[in-house]
């Protein structure tokens, strides 16, 4: 009798289509945010899809933060950007932070929830896809070694890895670190936040020769004030970058 696999395509192929279909069974696909029932893995509901505020509209082209207007107003600078000085010359979001972004965001920093990086490094794609350039390379903001070893993962960089493979660019997950650990950001005024990040981050040593003379895009799951982007955006300018861009999974707006 001819193998199962072998009449699905035959060798390791075949197996591996075999293997997902067992796992399907066992394991139905469902939702990332709400666990309905989906036709497949790292999808979202229909009705968790329309609660996701994806970033598509005009946005400001330094913070990646909802504006009013049509895309044909592009590029524009939002408030906060008008008065607060990015080092990066570009900045872009994929979803803005709130419903189910915001779920999506915890889940994926806190709750083990690693599942989401890959499509969400789908959204992230799309989203910073015009910035691409033949010399990019792609890094998270580091964690500190005492935070990762409590976390256990950095979910940075789990974005950029799935952000690499989407737009078949390099990514380097510790091409940057941080040279001291900085306490948490939450409830710091914004002045609090970029006074406690300042010269926190740095060019990895053994990793800075990759820095110079490129494009990098910086990632990071949620950008708030912009502080820790800021940092480390100038660690790679001081390791001779050519330029750098950020992107992130979530805006946060002043809403929030």
């Amino acid at each position: 009798m001819e193998p199962v696999f072998g009449a699905l395509g035959g060798g390791v192929k075949g197996a591996r289509h075999v293997l997902t279909l067992g796992v399907n069974l066992l394991y139905p696909p469902a939702c990332l945010a709400c666990d309905a029932p989906v036709t497949e893995n790292g999808a979202l509901c229909p009705s968790c899809w329309a609660d996701t505020p994806f970033n598509t509209g005009l946005s400001c082209d330094l913070c990646g933060a909802p504006l009013a207007g049509g895309i044909e107003d592009a590029p524009v600078r939002c408030d906060d950007c008008q008065h607060t000085a990015r080092p990066w010359s570009h900045g872009r979001a994929a979803l803005v932070y709130g419903a189910t972004a915001r779920a999506l965001v915890l889940g994926l920093k806190h709750a083990d929830r690693l599942e989401i990086a890959a499509p969400a490094g789908q959204w992230m794609a799309r989203a910073v896809a015009p910035l691409i350039r033949a010399d990019t390379l792609i890094a998270p903001v580091p964690l500190h070694r005492l935070r990762l070893f409590r976390r256990r993962y950095n979910q940075s960089a789990l974005l950029a890895a799935a952000l690499g493979r989407a737009l078949q660019r390099p990514h380097c997950p510790d091409l940057l670190r941080r040279n001291r650990a900085t306490d948490s950001q939450d409830g710091r005024s914004r002045e609090g936040r970029f006074q406690n990040l300042r010269g926190a981050i740095v060019a990895n040593p053994p990793r800075a020769a990759r820095i110079e003379g490129r494009h990098i895009l910086l990632v990071d799951d949620v950008m708030t004030s912009g502080a820790t982007l800021a940092a480390a955006t100038e660690a790679c300018y001081q390791a001779g970058a050519d330029d750098v861009d950020v992107v992130v999974l979530a805006r946060v707006t002043r809403g929030e």
